[in-house]
Parts: C-alpha cells; structure tokens; sequence
C-alpha cells in the first residue's frame, strides 16, 4: 500500500501537473508541497481534504482506508492523458466477447506482475 506523499505524487505526475500549481491551489509554498511530497512535513488534514476535492477522490482513497476506490468515477474527466474511462468503456463495448475475455485475462496478467513489484 503506497503511502499518503506517493499517492498525491502519482495524482500530480499522472495529469502532468506542476508543484507549484498544487502549492497555489492549496495556498502554502512550493517548497512546503514539496516537503509533504517528499515526506518532510506531515500532511495537516485540511489539505488532504483540499487534495481529494482537488484531484476529484475521496479522502478515504487518499488514506488507505477504502482500497476499493481508484479515484474518480466521472468518465468524462482525463483518466491517463487525453483519454477518459468514458473512451475506454466505449472501447471494451465494441470488442466481442472473445476479445473481453482476453482483455480481463491480460488485466488479471498486469495486476499479477504489479504484485510482484
């Protein structure tokens, strides 16, 4: 289980977002968002709960205490670059049934190896 500071890490890189602009939007330093980042500075609750309305996840997903949860659920918003869960459900729709067997057995496949890591 990733840690508090790798989870706003991953959010930030992942939508290619600077430090800064999180700093700005939390109203603290760049170097202070930098220290909770890096694990320097304990996180206050106020901006955990700032970062969740921010990144659009829920609390308990920035925690660790609802590892059901990956994040966001509206479809419209980015998921990994420019493409939404809403282009990728749209994708899964379209293949046949062989096809979505061999998507949910290669799923399966990379969850395995990310155990592994």
């Amino acid at each position: 289980m990733k840690e508090l500071r790798e989870l706003i890490q991953d959010l930030r890189e992942d939508r290619k977002i600077k430090q800064k602009t999180v700093a700005s939007y939390l109203g603290v330093s760049q170097q202070t968002y930098s220290n909770y980042e890096n694990g320097r500075r304990d996180i206050p609750t106020w901006v955990v709960a700032a970062l969740a309305k921010y990144y659009q996840v829920s609390t308990d997903y920035l925690l660790g205490a609802d590892s059901g949860y990956l994040g966001s659920t509206n479809l419209k918003n980015p998921y990994l670059e420019n493409i939404t869960l809403h282009d990728i459900m749209y994708d899964i729709q379209v293949l046949n049934p062989h096809e979505r067997k061999e998507l949910l057995r290669y799923l399966e496949y990379l969850k395995h190896l990310s155990k592994k890591s």
